[in-house]
């Protein structure tokens, strides 16, 4: 649950902190939050 909350937390900050963002910066986006996801699967448990 912590990871969903970290998650949604750098969601809301991009779509809020960039919302000029093409679709091309919010796939990239989508594909880094996605990384630090499983990174922090690795760490928090």
């Amino acid at each position: 649950m912590k990871i969903y909350i970290i998650w949604l937390i750098g969601v809301v900050l991009w779509n809020f902190g960039y919302p000029q963002a093409t679709p091309l910066l919010d796939v990239i986006a989508a594909i880094l939050l996605s990384f630090l996801s499983l990174v922090l699967k690795k760490y928090i448990k």
